[in-house]
């Protein structure tokens, strides 16, 4: 509609009540900026006001304020609903994870699904690492859970990526439990994996993540770890290939990895060691310029504290003479 507007599509624009435009005052004042700025004309068929006057922009927003105040209170009502449920151990809905179906609002096994589930978990606890874990899955053709979507088309049925194999590891749901906001209540679902598998995967899960992020045993750690968004906020998780003989390291988007392909953002995939030395070398700038250094923490700091920053800085920026402006190594 906005489109439209901007493109002198509209003259005016007619709705039963104010609040079925929107019910949020910030958005509604952005919406009558882009009216007034193309001469739009406002009207609600069961509402009398006139928004030429004082009087009548002050009813307006008193109808926009209860409008707002109504939806945050049934926000509220639906999350508290929720919570409450999920303490009880039953499913809110959602995705229906692999090894389970939907009935009845309560999710029961699907025994064919299962078993690949308890697959996995057994293949991890045997190999220690998802990427094991992966390659036996593709060997055994373990695939991704199929979904009927509109028009009867078919979904999923896709290779295990190494996200998916992580969540899946990870969901609370297999052990019988419920999770909600950090917390854990036992459901009112059937279990998949035993209590004592489900502890030691997830123990194992942890190490290993200790491990990753320590850096042990990584030939060449991935700096930017935990660090790079694509700019729908999906995380760009560390990933390699290996062709010839040679490991080429990438940061790699999370909704590419757990095959959300629709909520990918432009960047889907960078080279590690060019996007790594970009940014080395733009700290490597910074660290160098006592007068950015100061401008980017502001003048809080006591003169003291400042040459005593801008010291600190510059040894650091010297500490590091491999990294050029270029983004090259020597």
């Amino acid at each position: 509609m906005l489109a439209d507007i901007r493109a002198r599509k509209v003259d005016t624009v007619v709705v039963y009540k104010v609040d079925r435009l929107t019910r949020s005052l910030a958005d509604f004042a952005k919406i009558v900026e882009v009216f007034d700025a193309h001469g739009v004309s406002f009207v609600s068929v069961t509402q009398q006001f006139n928004t030429t006057s004082s009087m009548g922009r002050l009813t307006l927003n008193m109808l926009l304020s209860f409008a707002q105040f109504e939806r945050e209170v049934t926000g509220e009502r639906i999350r508290d609903k929720i919570a409450t449920s999920k303490k009880k151990g039953m499913w809110m809905g959602g995705f229906v994870p692999l090894g389970y179906d939907a009935k009845e609002r309560t999710l029961v096994i699907n025994e064919a699904e299962a078993e690949n589930v308890r697959c996995i978990f057994r293949l991890y606890l045997e190999h220690g690492k998802v990427s094991r874990v992966k390659e036996e899955a593709d060997r055994l053709r373990l695939a991704t859970k199929v979904r009927v979507v509109e028009n009867g088309r078919m979904r999923g049925g896709r290779p295990l990526s190494r996200g998916y194999i992580y969540k899946l590891l990870g969901n609370p749901l297999y052990a019988g439990r419920i999770a909600h906001k950090g917390e854990v209540y036992e459901g009112q679902h059937a279990a998949i994996i035993d209590a004592e598998t489900w502890d030691t995967v997830q123990a194992k899960l942890a190490g290993n993540a200790h491990d990753r992020r320590a850096g042990n045993g990584a030939t060449e750690p991935s700096l930017l770890a935990g660090i790079l968004h694509d700019e729908r906020g999906n995380r760009l998780s560390p990933s390699h290939a290996v062709k010839n003989g040679t490991r080429y390291r990438y940061y790699v988007s999370q909704a590419l990895l757990q095959n959300r392909d629709g909520d990918a953002g432009s960047i889907v995939r960078i080279p590690a060691r060019e996007i790594e030395d970009l940014v080395a070398a733009r700290i490597t700038a910074l660290l160098k310029d006592s007068g950015q250094v100061i401008d980017e923490l502001g003048d809080s700091l006591s003169p003291r504290d400042q040459e005593r920053l801008m010291v600190a800085a510059r040894s650091v920026s010297w500490s590091r003479p491999g990294i050029r402006p270029s983004g090259g190594q020597e």
